[in-house]
């Protein structure tokens, strides 16, 4: 199953790795219904069950990828594409 993450969380820290500010993220369920995991719950399902996520805006489909600091911390991030933005940070927050 692939799904198409739609909205993040983040905390207020201040972080050396933007991305780590990430607490949850959202996708949307085949019944329609906003789902919330939290990062690592992401992370695992992406890296032990071989789960697929994207990020899409108007323009492209990006894939979303784990990645892990220097001192272990999980964390998301997507794939190099043709945008200079962070797709994962450009998105929405969630409600």
């Amino acid at each position: 199953m692939a799904i198409t993450i739609t909205c993040i969380n983040k905390d207020s820290g201040n972080h050396e790795n933007p991305n780590l500010a990430i607490t949850h993220l959202g996708w949307i369920s085949t019944e329609g219904k906003l789902v919330k995991n939290t990062r690592l719950e992401i992370y695992n399902w992406i890296k032990d069950e071989n789960g697929i996520a994207y990020v899409t805006d108007s323009n492209n489909k990006v894939k979303v990828i784990t990645a892990e600091t220097s001192n272990g911390t999980k964390y998301l991030k997507t794939e190099a594409d043709s945008s200079t933005k962070n797709n994962l940070l450009s998105l929405p927050e969630c409600k």
